[in-house]
């Protein structure tokens, strides 16, 4: 149930928050999962590209002909990947700085496009995993939910478009968040 909890409270911080960047930011700190200091660092994933459809250009309003750029990265807190991000974006709605940071560096595209003051529009939010099975709360826990946990890799899925102030949209992303979100050490209980 612990699980479950600390699981339901990063969900709600994501969709609470425009920049899951600066979320990680918050939650590696406070979750101690690297050296003090360490912010989310953006690992890109090549020969995976994903040519955007009909769908994300609908989502993002852009035409046929105008160019949507394409980001895949795994979001790294210390040695631990705490997400893996498919990230369709216009470059024409970003500054010549943003696009050159994105296409040369590990800078996550929180970090980069911060500057723009964006909004996020949450369009999907899935829980990919829980321990307790569905009915739990009417017909009770079964024995594999009162054992150890077994998690798989990818417990949360988020879809969001990312929008200039005017509410312009400038990117597309679906982001999975791994199992290493809740790789820390459970806290001892306190006495009364």
């Amino acid at each position: 149930m612990e699980a479950l909890a600390v699981l339901q409270t990063l969900n709600a911080n994501l969709l609470s928050n425009a920049s899951a960047t600066l979320t990680l930011d918050r939650w590696c700190a406070a979750h101690k999962l690297a050296p003090e200091g360490s912010k989310i660092v953006a690992q890109r994933v090549g020969g995976q590209d994903k040519p955007a459809d009909e769908h994300i250009r609908e989502l993002l309003t852009v035409g046929p002909g105008e160019l949507i750029a394409y980001r895949r990265v795994r979001l790294v807190c210390g040695d631990r990947v705490l997400s893996e991000a498919d990230n369709w974006y216009v470059p024409a709605k970003l500054t010549a700085e943003m696009n050159q940071a994105l296409k040369t560096s590990d800078i996550a595209f929180g970090r980069a496009v911060q500057a723009l003051n964006f909004t996020r529009t949450n369009l999907s939010a899935k829980l990919l995993w829980s321990p307790l099975s569905e009915g739990w709360d009417m017909e009770g826990l079964t024995a594999h939910e009162t054992s150890s946990l077994s998690q798989p890799p990818f417990l949360l899925e988020h879809r969001a478009v990312l929008k200039l102030r005017d509410g312009t949209p400038f990117s597309a992303l679906v982001e999975s968040y791994t199992d290493k979100i809740l790789d820390f050490p459970v806290p001892r209980l306190l006495s009364q």
